[in-house]
Formats: structure tokens, sequence, C-alpha cells
């Protein structure tokens, strides 16, 4: 999601997009020349990624590749944007798969929205949503730590009761 905020330049107003909830010092999210949208994501580039290249495993990686989830169209007589969804990697193993990899913390609604949406129209593709977990192993599918915290909330109640 972005917002816009006005930035002055002498005696006229110019309008910068950016998103919503990107931490606005881009020194703590940039790594090797590359400023990522977020501190998680440039985490998972420099922790997972790059030693995979650098291991072979991982052969092209793509950075913020733009799918298109639903083409605009014209509804009476008005325009109605694309909706577009910005992955933040594609990357290419060396056996030939593909992922498309998103980095979350906690999705919110648009983003299991546009999940949904690119499930349906690239059906052929592998879509992960991948988040950081120290209790959970490190770097984990979003669906594995969503059932473990299920689990240990599970636990958590039963040793709870009086």
């Amino acid at each position: 999601m972005t917002k816009y905020r006005p930035i002055f330049y002498g005696s006229d107003l110019k309008i910068e997009r950016t998103k919503f909830n990107v931490d606005k010092d881009k020194s703590k999210r940039t790594y090797n020349g590359i400023v990522f949208d977020s501190v998680l994501e440039m985490k998972y580039y420099r922790d997972y990624i790059l030693p995979k290249v650098e291991s072979g495993d991982i052969t092209d990686v793509k950075l913020q590749v733009k799918y298109e989830l639903q083409p605009k169209f014209i509804h009476d007589n008005k325009t109605v944007q694309p909706i577009n969804y910005i992955a933040d990697f594609v990357v290419t193993y060396s056996n030939g798969n593909i992922e498309v990899i998103d980095t979350k913390g906690c999705p919110d609604s648009i983003a299991i929205l546009k999940r949904k949406l690119f499930w349906y129209v690239y059906p052929g593709l592998v879509y992960k949503w991948i988040c950081y977990s120290k209790i959970d192993g490190g770097w984990v599918e979003y669906e594995r730590i969503k059932k473990q915290r299920v689990i240990r909330n599970k636990k958590s109640r039963k040793t709870n009761r009086y």
C-alpha cells in the first residue's frame, strides 16, 4: 500500500510516493548498494539468498518483479487501475525450479487477498511467504510458523489451567 506525502522544493510542491510501512532510514535496509523495501527483506537476501548464490544452489535472483493480478478496465466510463503485485524475489535454482518469494512479518488483509489472486492468475508458479522466527528455526515458510504458533498456544493453554 502506498501513500503520498508532500515534499517542498523552493516554491514548487512535489509529491513523493512512498510505501506506507517502510522505514524512511534507507541505511538500515541497504546492502551491497541495494535499497530494500524492508530490513527483513534485506536480511533474507544477505543471510539466505547470497550464500546459496555463492554455493551455486541459486543461479539467478530478480528483485521487485511486477505481476499483474487484474488488468485495468473501464467501468461506467471510468478507468479502473490494474491490481499489481510486486514480488520481493524471484529465485531460480540450479535444478531449474523457480520460486516467487515474499518476506513477511505479519501479513495484512491486502497481502492475503493478493496472495489468493496470485495463486489464481499464476497457478504454475511456486509462491512462498517467508518469515524469520528464531523459535521455529530461522527462515521458515509462513504457513509452518502459523501452525507452530497454534501448537504452542494449545500447549500454553493446557499448562496454564488451574
